[in-house]
């Protein structure tokens, strides 16, 4: 049987998604029966659907009951701006935008709870408070939030119309392998969870339409003078999950760093100068920042814009790309 069903069977106190949830987040161990009585050697299983066989011990390790409703805590935010409706942040790398399964706490939710107050928007549910967009984990770069319901209707909106009557825009800049065969471009291919991998997204058939323009920044040659990387400016027409990593890595030009849509690239770092090896390998992170955001005020109507710097490890990495040595 698989995984979640038996621990449906096993475990009816448990909900069936609290259990996936375990599953995904490794909280479910599971040892074959030669090892069973030790259980440093159990493994964390992450596929609900993996079939148990007989004789496999089963632990689900359940961490301590947690409110649904997230906390303030003391967590530094480069606020970029803030008025009575919203507030703009330059969100730095390793911090997750809203409380979830394995990172209920020490988010940026967290974070702005603590900054505004009781004056954070409600709409998007007492997890996601003024949040009306999101940012991967690991990118970095402009995020803005709601600080009112009126604010939080408009921004969402704005957001759901990507920019297609109004004046939204959402600026990235990437670095990636190779040089793309034109200056400029668009990649329109619709993208839905990956098949296998779940945590994945993937270009398929049928997926929800997905459009994100580029252009060539600058080129970085390779020890040898041939073009080894790019960093490429993207505009995004549409707001999917890991839409540009996904894009990007479809067109043949993953994201430096991005061990999820780019492993198969690693060699590459082979044709870089020492300086960009050293670089690329403190980064552990996907070359990615948010540079640009423009929206229009709720209240105001005035368009608002507002551009943030390549944070220290992407300036590093760029230097050291253009150095080729």
């Amino acid at each position: 049987m698989r995984l979640d069903r038996v621990l449906a069977t096993h475990s009816p106190e448990l909900s069936r998604s609290r259990l996936k949830s375990l599953i995904l987040a490794g909280q479910v161990l599971v040892a074959k029966p030669s090892i069973a009585q030790d259980s440093a050697k159990a493994a964390p299983i992450r596929d609900p659907a993996y079939h148990v066989a007989a004789g496999d011990t089963i632990t689900i390790d359940v961490p301590p009951a947690i409110s649904a409703e997230p906390k303030g805590e003391a967590i530094a935010l480069d606020v970029v701006y803030e008025d009575d409706d919203l507030i703009v942040v330059n969100k730095p790398k390793g911090l997750v935008v809203h409380p979830a399964a394995g990172h209920e706490t020490g988010t940026l939710v967290n974070a702005l709870i603590a900054h505004c107050g009781e004056s954070l928007s409600g709409i998007g549910g007492v997890r996601r408070p003024g949040i009306v967009h999101r940012l991967d984990k690991d990118t970095t770069g402009l995020m803005v939030a709601a600080k009112n319901d009126a604010a939080h209707k408009s921004l969402s909106a704005q957001f759901a119309d990507h920019g297609r009557t109004g004046a939204l825009q959402r600026g990235y800049l990437a670095f990636v392998w190779g040089l793309p065969n034109r200056p400029h471009g668009t990649v329109d291919a619709p993208i839905d969870r990956h098949p296998y991998a779940r945590e994945k997204m993937a270009v398929r058939a049928g997926g929800r339409e997905a459009i994100t323009h580029w252009e060539v920044r600058e080129a970085f040659n390779s020890r040898d003078g041939k073009p080894v990387a790019a960093l490429l400016a993207c505009q995004l027409a549409t707001g999917r999950t890991h839409q540009i990593r996904v894009h990007l890595a479809h067109a043949g030009h993953p994201l430096l760093g991005d061990g999820v849509y780019g492993p198969h690239f690693k060699t590459k770092a082979n044709q870089l100068g020492s300086s960009a090896r050293t670089a690329l390998g403190a980064l552990e992170r996907q070359a990615l920042h948010a540079y640009l955001l423009v929206i229009e005020h709720p209240r105001t109507g005035e368009v608002l814009r507002w551009e943030a710097d390549l944070p220290e490890d992407l300036l590093l990495l760029k230097a050291a790309l253009a150095a080729t040595e």
